[in-house]
């Protein structure tokens, strides 16, 4: 038996392992609209604003079935959670008698208690936009598609961003999800919808693990999806102003998280799916988390058992004899298929060397070759020497005529013709991001003219600009001469100038 916190309230398991607090599951009249499922463990400092704006979502909450399941809380969790369940009779709570260590099994608990037609997830220490159901509810309803994701705004100490752009930079409805380029990539259970049927029908469960769980569940979900729809609307908050401490993926370093990584990338294999789909998913687990994030961790650097990151990858790399392809063809950075081709030959000198330098060189020196970009690696071998970007875009003038800014560069590589637009953004600031179009002809030659009547409409800050290509990838306009101009409109300043990265910036002040 276990005794609530100032409740006197006896609580008796179910053989499954947990308990529904007031047997609400038997006066559920008709189903809701959505549920949604948020998993809880000593969360007390920013449940009740979770929970508040569930409350608060503009589809009204009637409409919402809220199943909040607590992984044997030690704070006061519970007993925010029995004060909510005594005041809504949609909001089911569940305890576990046992910790589980994952959120996987209460997210799990959560959907087979569902009865809603569609499902979204929350976490404890984050909160939604007041409309993000209703945004996400209509676009399922009126396109019939499987799933939806719309915009994740991450608050941080130093500001807000944008996470996972590749999936809210554009309004897409009814698409295939294989038709989205990295839509494999940032699978947190963040701003989506799914409808419960794919997942209930086929079975789709989150693996019980401390990493990687929901990876492979969304992965899973979207291969069984007909159509998606992806929406620039703003759907939820994540919570990182904290050192969040109790959440799973700061208890688990680099060595657990890349077995459960590879768990993952042997439950995909022994799918036996489509080429093309098992290609762009393993593409996903292999460069970005086996090799990208793994060496660039900090630890790497420090230790001297660098053998242990050998070993480690060299277990990854065994799962790769059996595919059908090479999968290091489809490694989207070519400094990563450098970093595997330098690891195959066991030249661990220079992998090293070239990670090391990867990390302390911000402004990276480039050659130009047959109108083709490459950044100069510090390696010794030729082939290593020039590695291959697929854009580089160079500052050749700026200046002010009348009320307007001009700025002139040159563009290189293969991708040129897929840029759309520039965006002026504010880097503390995700809500601040402006989209202007842009001139590049066939030889690479850029023209951006800007209004000062746009610019005196925005806040007073310091703002980056990129040339956006491929729907959501930016790039930076390199500028190596230090110097700057700056011109007076009315009451504000605008000063262009070069970042501390050697970039084109922008920053406007007031003038008092």
């Amino acid at each position: 038996m276990f005794k609530v916190k100032n409740k006197n309230r006896p609580i008796t398991y179910n053989s499954l392992g947990y308990h529904i607090v007031d047997n609400k599951l038997e006066n559920r009249t008709k189903p809701s609209k959505v549920t949604v499922i948020t998993p809880v463990y000593n969360s007390e400092k920013h449940l009740r604003k979770t929970i508040d704006s569930v409350i608060n979502q503009s589809i009204g909450f009637e409409n919402i079935e809220y199943i909040l399941i607590d992984d044997c809380s030690t704070d006061s969790s519970r007993d925010i959670l029995l004060d909510y369940s005594s005041k809504f009779d949609n909001i089911i709570v569940v305890f576990l008698k046992c910790n589980t260590g994952t959120p996987g099994k209460p997210r799990n608990i959560g959907i087979h208690l569902s009865t809603s037609k569609y499902i979204t997830f929350l976490d404890a220490d984050d909160w939604l936009e007041p409309t993000g159901i209703e945004s996400l509810h209509n676009i399922l309803e009126e396109t019939g598609s499987d799933y939806v994701v719309g915009k994740t705004i991450q608050y941080r100490s130093a500001g807000t961003k944008i996470i996972g752009e590749h999936e809210s930079c554009k309004e897409r409805r009814a698409v295939s999800p294989f038709s989205i380029p990295h839509i494999f990539h940032h699978l947190g259970p963040r701003a989506r919808m799914i409808r419960a049927s794919v997942i209930k029908e086929n079975q789709i469960q989150f693996p019980e693990m401390k990493f990687a769980e929901d990876k492979q569940f969304f992965i899973d979900v979207l291969t069984h999806c007909n159509t998606i729809s992806t929406t620039k609307t703003p759907i939820y908050y994540l919570n990182r102003l904290d050192n969040q401490q109790t959440r799973l993926t700061n208890q688990t370093n680099i060595m657990q998280k890349t077995e459960c990584n590879l768990k993952v990338i042997n439950y995909i294999i022994n799918k036996n799916l489509e080429l093309e789909k098992e290609q762009m998913i393993l593409n996903r687990l292999y460069e970005y988390d086996c090799i990208e994030r793994f060496f660039a961790t900090p630890h790497f650097q420090k230790t001297k058992l660098k053998r242990v990151y050998y070993y480690k990858l060299n277990k990854v790399l065994k799962t790769t004899k059996g595919l059908r392809y090479e999968f290091s063809d489809h490694f989207l950075q070519p400094i990563n298929k450098v970093v595997y081709e330098l690891f195959r030959q066991k030249n661990y000198k220079e992998l090293e060397k070239l990670f090391e330098w990867n990390n302390k060189e911000k402004v990276k020196d480039v050659l130009i070759k047959d109108n083709l970009p490459y950044i100069i690696s510090p390696l010794l071998e030729d082939e290593h020497k020039y590695i291959r970007i697929p854009l580089f875009a160079k500052f050749k003038e700026d200046y002010f005529t009348d009320d307007t800014y001009k700025l002139n560069f040159f563009v290189y590589g293969e991708r040129r013709d897929k840029i759309t637009e520039v965006i002026i953004k504010d880097g503390k600031n995700a809500f601040r991001e402006y989209s202007l179009p842009v001139v590049i002809d066939e030889s690479g030659y850029g023209r951006l003219e800007i209004d000062l009547n746009f610019l005196n409409k925005l806040p007073t800050s310091t703002y980056s600009i990129f040339l956006r290509y491929d729907e959501y990838m930016k790039i930076n306009i390199r500028k190596l001469t230090k110097n700057q101009i700056e011109h007076q409109f009315q009451n504000r300043k605008f000063i262009f100038h070069n970042t501390v990265y050697s970039n084109v910036g922008l920053k406007i002040r007031r003038v008092v």
